[in-house]
């Protein structure tokens, strides 16, 4: 019985340091590409607010990444990026414009080309524009 208190014991107190330690971001051989996220809710604004947003990465792998090209699904939406190599480690973004001269939803997407795992990656913007006041 005092095996097993015991055994008990030390699964709580490594269950508890083990919840203290900071999550590390997956490694990929190779360049990688990790996004903090990869969906951004405008939720719902007026018509010529701030249509500007961006969409931060990591080379999450062991090589430079590069991101060959980066594309929108239509003319309002227009996307700039590095166009540098991203060293392993370190981090930047995608920043994307929206016109917000458009009344309506926004269901928009941006397609991320690299060099690294994943090769693909789509980017969605979403919301809706109401007529200004």
């Amino acid at each position: 019985m005092m095996l097993v208190a015991a055994l008990l014991c030390a699964n709580v107190v490594y269950a508890a340091e083990t919840a203290k330690q900071p999550v590390q971001t997956e490694k990929v051989e190779g360049p990688g590409i990790k996004f903090e996220k990869t969906v951004h809710d405008y939720g719902t604004i007026e018509q010529g607010a701030n249509g500007d947003c961006e969409f931060v990465f990591t080379n999450n792998g062991t090589e430079p990444l590069i991101l060959s090209n980066v594309r929108s699904s239509c003319g309002c939406t227009i996307p700039s990026w590095p166009r540098e190599p991203i060293m392993p480690g370190k981090s930047s973004a995608i920043k994307v414009h929206y016109d917000t001269n458009r009344i309506g939803g926004i269901a928009k997407s941006i397609t991320v080309s690299t060099n690294g795992t994943p090769e693909r990656i789509v980017l969605s913007i979403r919301g809706t524009v109401t007529p200004k006041k």
